[in-house]
């Protein structure tokens, strides 16, 4: 007897911070809202609704530039504990179809729902079913993949957003990753881009057509993983329990630098990054990590441990800049830098340790960007 192929859904909840605030507040709808830091400071956007898309607009964007892009938006602070008692409520309602339920966020999970229906036609209608509680139990609008495995499932909730739901069947998949463009790949950033088109690389037939062993001298563990995927081969399972060890941001840089306060630029930004992170899931840690990779490849890693630990990107950034300056001497280049916290602890645990009695507060330091 055949083995079933598996029936993967990948939900995506859509602008999410962004939706909550126009359904929060009525007069906001219909207008570009971005939430995160603050213009006037030096704030970094988490979400922008598609109003503020259409300008350019983007997360991880500092909030000046949305600002230049779109002087006429509205922008709101962060609320975390809103936004997580929203999540709770639609991973309940995932879990009224599956166990199987993979939290990649509080907007987006994967579900495997092989064991409750006969095929992917049955998970398309399930998906269909799962958006429209979303919506009555929430009013917010939600996008959904459905396919065979994860790495499928997930590009499939992008392609029709918002509110879109696609489906990648098998006999379609090898066509479909064909015609994929290299950025579409997991862990295809602009610099491995750049790297592949050097290779004549633009598309998922390229990366078949180059191999795995030529993909795996080029990328390393990556390249391999590349090819698997290229060919549609993700067996990774849906995992219900992730235990996380840390929370990290990266960026391998377009153009190695030897400037000291471009690299700290960098850091700030990345360490924002880490901080929303960390308060949307309720952590902080009690190691902070500073990475460093030279042009000539090699690696260097620094980390500092306290007790009380790190969750906000200003307590972070002096310990990171003071390593920095014991790591850089103006002669090697820098391509890539880091930060991670690790050792994780809850937020309450956090809070505790440094005897405040509501939560309230780091929700206001963050607004205060």
């Amino acid at each position: 007897m055949q083995e079933q192929k598996r029936a993967i859904i990948h939900i995506d909840l859509d602008a999410f911070y962004a939706s909550v605030e126009q359904r929060d507040h009525p007069e906001y709808r219909g207008k570009p809202v971005i939430v995160g830091g603050s213009p006037d400071r030096r704030g970094v956007v988490a979400t922008a609704s598609y109003e503020a898309r259409q300008f350019g607009v983007h997360s991880a964007m500092p909030s000046r530039t949305a600002f230049r892009l779109c002087p006429s938006a509205v922008f709101l602070p962060v609320r975390f504990e809103v936004y997580r008692a929203v999540s709770q409520q639609i991973m309940a309602i995932f879990h009224q179809h599956t166990v199987l339920v993979e939290p990649l966020s509080l907007d987006e999970a994967f579900l495997d729902v092989t064991e409750s229906v006969h095929g992917l036609d049955e998970a398309v209608q399930l998906a269909r079913e799962i958006k429209r509680q979303i919506r009555e139990q929430t009013e917010l609008t939600a996008s959904a993949g459905v396919s065979y495995c994860k790495f499928l499932a997930k590009i499939a909730s992008d392609r029709n957003k918002p509110d879109g739901l696609t489906v990648i069947t098998t006999q379609e998949a090898s066509a479909f990753l064909e015609a994929l463009p290299i950025e579409k790949f997991f862990g295809v950033g602009k610099v491995t881009a750049a790297r592949l088109r050097t290779l004549g690389i633009q598309t998922g037939a390229d990366l078949k057509r180059l191999g795995e062993l030529r993909l795996r001298e080029v990328l390393g563990k990556h390249g391999a993983q590349l090819y698997h995927y290229a060919c549609g081969e993700d067996n990774r399972p849906v995992e219900p329990v992730r235990v996380r060890k840390s929370v990290g941001k990266e960026v391998t840089l377009e153009h190695d630098i030897r400037d000291q306060e471009q690299m700290e630029r960098i850091l700030e930004k990345l360490a924002t990054q880490v901080e929303h992170r960390l308060i949307e899931l309720g952590l902080a840690g009690k190691t902070l990590t500073l990475k460093v990779r030279w042009s000539n490849f090699d690696l260097l890693t620094r980390a500092i441990s306290r007790p009380q630990g790190f969750q906000q990107a200003g307590e972070m950034l002096p310990v990171l800049y003071s390593q920095l300056s014991r790591l850089i001497d103006g002669k090697q280049a820098v391509r890539l830098l880091g930060v991670t916290v690790s050792g994780l602890f809850s937020q309450e645990a956090w809070l505790r340790e440094r005897q405040v009695s509501t939560p309230s507060l780091w929700s206001k330091e963050l607004s205060q960007e």
